[in-house]
Formats: structure tokens, C-alpha cells, sequence
């Protein structure tokens, strides 16, 4: 994977948009998060139907891609939703479509509903992934957008925001691999850019020791107890942190793109300003009431 390649942000488990996919440039872009947050009501349960999942510990059961789970009522709601983690399904909980249901259903389908027959089911289930993949490309872009002062950069991101809007707005399938394809790279390297910035701003004197020293990009930190550790401004890009120990750390401006945090102790950690954290990354976690958070992300549900 190239340096300015996403680093894996979508790899992980997985208010209504304007219509027509309409282009948001200057401005209007740090405003744009609130868009990317699923709004079920106005979904079909895209996600419980056209994803496919297997049995283990996310999941309680396997279902391939183009069916139903077996929990969803007659109603397209969860027939377990209040149960979920007691029922085995994890992965419900951290799953985030980053509002590419409601837009496939109520824009790009007009509203339709893939009960109504095979060739709306089909082309629904075949764009809703697709379409989710770029919601969490532009979510990031607009959340960088809002950390960064730098004029050419900002308009970078503006244009690419733009352009991926409009891309995510149509119904080929065609044109959203090529789009998902180019995309990524493409805002890897803006998000890399305004990750430089950033934690040169806040951090200027790099440590030379402690466990600051040993982060690396990428790394491998399986388990690892860095509880307390001073982080502010690493960069964990694509970092492997499962089960990793994370209480008390102080994370601040550290880049977290892609980072793999499933099972991580985050207790009393502070995520604030952190760089490019998703909510499935984050619901991927444990945390607790004392952990501090960013305002564009909100506290997972199952947390203690």
C-alpha cells in the first residue's frame, strides 16, 4: 500500500442527504458530518439485508450477502435490537453505514424498496456497499476539513469532497468501483497532509523516549499495555491496537486512520482532537464515561 493510500480505513466491521447528490463546496463542507451518521428511518434495513456476515464472535449466525437476517421483522426493524450483544451479535453494534442507507434508498432509488421485486433488490444490495465505502471517504474529508487552516489544502479537500459527492450519487456500478478505487488514494494523501500539519502544530518537540518513542505506523501492538502512555500526535496509521491496553492514555492529535481497535481498553483515555477516527473504529473498543471523546463522535451504546 502506497504512503498516500487510505491506510485501511474501511476494512473495518462493519440528516437525510440533499437530493440528487448535490455538490458542497467552500464552507458548507465542515458542516457535512451530520450527513454521514445512519438515519435507519428513512433506510430499508439495507444493512441487516444486502451484507453478508459469518458466524462467530460478532455474529451469532452466518448470512451471506442478498439475505435477510433472520431477525429482521416485517417491518424492517431488529427484532432483537434491544438484545443484541447478549444475543451475540456484536457487529450490529459497531456497525456504521455512514448514511449511505438513507441515500440509496431515498435518493438514488427514489424512495424504493428492495421487497418490490428482484431487479430493484439486486441493484439496491449491489450499490448500498459501494455507496458506504464513499460515505466514509467524504465523512473523513469533511472532518479534516474543520482541522486544517492551510487555503491550498482547503480547497483540495473541497474539490475532492465535491467531486466523491457527486460520484456517490449515481446508480452504475461502474462508476462507484472506479470512484471507491480512485478515492482512496486520493484522500489518503489530503488526510496525510492535514495529519502533518496538525500534530507539527500541537506537538513541535518530538520525545525521544517513553513509550512515544516506539509507535510506529502500521505497527503491531496486539495486547500491548500502553496505559497512561503520553500519545499526543503519534502517527497509528493502519496500526494493529486488538486488545491493545489504552487506559489513561493520552491521545490527543494522534492520527488513529485505520487503526484496528477492536477489543481496545480505551478507559478514561483522551481521544479528544484525535485524528481521523471513525465511530466503528471507535465502537470497536471498550471505554468507559471517563473517556473523552471528540465532538464528532458519540459514546457507543454497549460502553460501560
Amino acid at each position: 500500500m502506497s504512503p498516500g493510500e487510505l491506510s485501511e480505513p474501511l476494512r473495518h466491521r462493519p440528516t437525510v442527504p440533499m437530493p440528487g447528490g448535490t455538490a458542497r463546496s467552500g464552507r458548507g463542507a465542515s458542516a457535512d458530518t451530520a450527513r454521514f451518521r445512519s438515519d435507519c428511518a428513512n433506510c430499508v434495513a439495507l444493512c441487516c439485508s444486502a451484507l453478508a456476515f459469518s458466524r462467530g464472535d460478532d455474529f451469532a449466525h452466518e448470512k451471506p450477502a442478498g439475505k435477510p437476517c433472520r431477525n429482521l421483522d416485517e417491518n424492517l426493524g431488529c427484532g432483537i435490537h434491544s438484545a443484541l450483544l447478549e444475543r451475540g451479535y456484536r457487529g450490529c453494534t459497531v456497525f456504521e453505514c455512514h448514511g449511505a442507507g438513507q441515500r440509496v434508498t431515498q435518493e438514488t432509488f427514489g424512495g424504493g424498496d428492495w421487497r418490490e421485486g428482484d431487479d430493484l433488490r439486486e441493484a439496491m444490495f449491489a450499490v448500498f456497499p459501494l455507496v458506504r465505502q464513499l460515505h466514509e471517504v467524504l465523512w473523513l474529508l469533511a472532518e479534516a476539513r474543520r482541522r486544517t487552516a492551510d487555503r491550498s489544502l482547503l480547497r483540495r479537500i473541497d474539490t475532492l469532497f465535491d467531486q466523491v459527492d457527486v460520484q456517490a450519487a449515481s446508480p452504475d456500478l461502474a462508476s462507484l468501483r472506479a470512484a471507491v478505487e480512485t478515492s482512496r488514494p486520493a484522500a489518503g494523501e489530503l488526510l496525510g497532509a492535514v495529519s502533518r500539519e496538525v500534530r507539527r502544530m500541537h506537538v513541535p518537540r518530538r520525545r525521544a523516549s517513553g513509550a512515544w518513542s516506539r509507535i510506529e505506523p502500521r505497527g503491531v501492538y496486539l495486547g500491548t499495555d500502553l496505559s497512561g502512555s503520553d500519545l499526543r500526535a503519534v502517527e497509528l496509521r493502519g496500526a494493529l491496537l486488538i486488545a491493545a491496553k489504552l487506559r489513561g492514555a493520552d491521545l490527543r492529535w494522534a492520527d488513529l486512520l485505520g487503526a484496528d481497535l477492536r477489543d481496545a481498553e480505551l478507559h478514561g483515555a483522551d481521544l479528544r482532537h484525535v485524528l481521523h477516527l471513525t465511530q466503528p473504529q471507535l465502537a470497536a473498543a471498550f471505554g468507559d464515561d471517563a473517556t473523552q471523546l471528540p465532538e464528532s463522535l458519540t459514546r457507543p451504546r454497549h460502553w460501560g
